[in-house]
């Protein structure tokens, strides 16, 4: 059902074209003058719009000009219906941009059927607008040829979403639609045994993709994810990825070779976890997030001991004993959460 403002001061006017335009089975709304009419088109954006031009507090004039000034608003049918029946007048009206101009007293069947004739041609004119628009994105989509370009695209066209420390993205067996990128922040991946135990599997930081199991048709997410910090992300549908790889075999290639890598080195820690040593997990865990989360392996990193602890598969309490060594041994250097490489060599040489 078509939506129909009427702005009109005069009150009998007003109601009688208000059940003419019911009757002819339109959502009528009103408003009695000029200022009110403008604010209501703003909130309901109606499909077309009926105003009269000599009102109280904002003329039609003055409801058009402003109504043409909003994004959202400018693209509305606009019919003036008015007394004011000089060429000038008429001459003015249809210069500031209104579809029709109607005089009073006007006959209901050229009422309804003004009316008719240009939400038809609105109709016509947002087909050739979505049909533009169509043809813009895919020009876009086809110039996205790399990584570099798909980061671009996310941060360009993705939804911005921020999230607080300790927030959760999504769940294990959640249905995915979307597929992230980090702007800001940092992420952890994990997933729970049945001893609801955490074992991280992955540290997602800033300009580093996940979620990618979303380009899998009806596939859900085989991880939990949540924030390590303050957090915002940039997300895109998996449909518009799935658009973007349709005719580019690079791009795919490239993105199944990302997924490749993660897999490895989800591999390479799950061995670490089944055959190191706790020095060696310890260490490992240490120069990983170190180059997650740092320019240089060597800057200070702030994490929790339980994170830590989670990404090497050990107990939080061998850890901190670990780390209480590590420490002594003058390879690192410990306050609270912060935990600083000293000797990057005899760290790396752990085994």
């Amino acid at each position: 059902m078509k939506t129909i403002l009427i702005i009109e001061d005069d009150t009998v006017l007003r109601e009688t074209t208000a059940e003419i335009l019911e009757l002819e089975n339109y959502k009528v709304v009103t408003a009695a003058n000029g200022k009110r009419g403008a604010e209501l088109a703003k909130i309901i954006i109606p499909d077309i719009i009926v105003c009269d031009i000599m009102m109280p507090e904002l003329d039609g004039y003055d409801v058009l000009k402003i109504l043409s000034e909003e994004d959202k608003t400018k693209r509305i049918p606009f019919i003036f219906m008015s007394a004011k029946t000089e060429v000038k007048d008429v001459r003015k009206g249809m210069d500031l941009g209104a579809d029709d101009y109607l005089t009073k007293p006007v006959n209901d069947q050229l009422l309804i059927s003004a009316i008719e004739s240009r939400l038809a041609k609105a109709s016509l004119l947002q087909d050739e607008i979505a049909k533009d628009e169509e043809v813009e994105i895919a020009e876009e989509l086809n110039l996205i040829d790399s990584i570099d370009d798909l980061k671009n695209y996310f941060c360009d066209f993705g939804t911005s979403k921020k999230y607080k420390k300790g927030e959760t993205i999504y769940q294990e067996d959640e249905l995915c639609n979307n597929v992230y990128l980090v702007y800001k922040g940092g992420i952890k991946s994990f997933k729970i045994d049945e001893f609801g135990k955490e074992l991280i599997i992955n540290i997602h930081k800033e300009d580093e993709f996940f979620g990618f199991s979303a380009i899998i048709e009806d596939s859900s997410y085989f991880e939990n994810t949540m924030t390590m910090e303050a957090t915002e992300l940039m997300l895109v549908s998996k449909n518009t990825l799935l658009k973007i790889l349709e005719n580019n075999y690079k791009l795919s290639l490239d993105i199944f070779q990302m997924i490749n890598e993660n897999l490895i080195e989800v591999k390479e820690q799950l061995l670490q976890m089944a055959y190191g040593s706790m020095r060696r997990k310890t260490a490992k865990t240490i120069l990983k997030f170190a180059g997650k989360m740092n320019r240089k392996s060597t800057d200070s990193i702030n994490i929790s001991r339980k994170d830590l602890a989670g990404v090497a598969g050990i107990a939080t309490e061998s850890l901190i004993r670990t780390l209480t060594d590590l420490k002594r041994e003058g390879i690192l250097e410990i306050e609270g959460r912060n935990i600083r490489i000293i000797d990057i060599n005899k760290l790396e040489e752990i085994n």
